[in-house]
């Protein structure tokens, strides 16, 4: 059986040590270790570069975890319906072990990361995925009539805000990983099973 490459990507970016970095970026990859047990890759990669990996890392973070309507496991679901769409190796993978671990419920990130479409979810959580699908897939065919099937299921504008957002974020970065080969971290696949 052939194993995951071991290259973080394709590209030959001059990836600094660690202790090469700016100060606060090196304290940021500490809790990176501490919490996650590993500094994920697409933070090594972008790392080539202070000002990339800080408007990264702060949008990331604002995004995923800043005050919002939405929950944390929300956004991860969005997160891995979006990347299952553009068949995103890495952010199946890092995005799957973040709903395992959130849900509590490893076979819920497995179904996220194959078809959602399969999964026994709320009606709310159906909706807000079919929207961010739909967004991925087909975006200028949203209407009125999608935003409204978000209200109905109690979603306000400000979340449907958050959802367009997280999607387009996670469209973008599918974009760059699945552009330059980026490796989900070995670590991801045992998490949260």
């Amino acid at each position: 059986m052939k194993s995951q490459p071991d290259h973080i990507t394709a590209l030959d970016l001059p990836i600094p040590e660690r202790d090469q970095l700016p100060e606060g970026f090196q304290k940021y990859f500490d809790v990176c270790d501490e919490k996650l047990g590993m500094v994920p890759n697409v933070l090594q990669a972008y790392s080539h570069n202070d000002k990339q990996l800080d408007v990264f890392s702060r949008i990331y973070n604002e995004l995923m975890f800043g005050e919002s309507g939405l929950s944390v496991l929300e956004k991860e679901m969005i997160a891995v319906a979006v990347s299952s769409s553009n068949a995103c190796y890495y952010c199946q993978v890092a995005h799957g072990a973040a709903v395992r671990e959130y849900s509590g419920e490893p076979k819920l990130g497995e179904l996220m990361v194959m078809n959602y479409r399969v999964a026994e979810l709320s009606d709310r959580h159906r909706s807000m995925l079919d929207f961010a699908v739909k967004l991925t897939e087909t975006p200028h065919n949203i209407l009125e009539a999608d935003r409204q099937q978000l209200r109905d299921v109690g979603f306000s504008d400000s979340d449907i805000w958050d959802i367009a957002n997280i999607t387009g974020f996670y469209n973008m970065t599918n974009r760059v990983a699945s552009a330059v080969d980026m490796q989900p971290n070995p670590e991801y696949h045992q998490q949260s099973r």
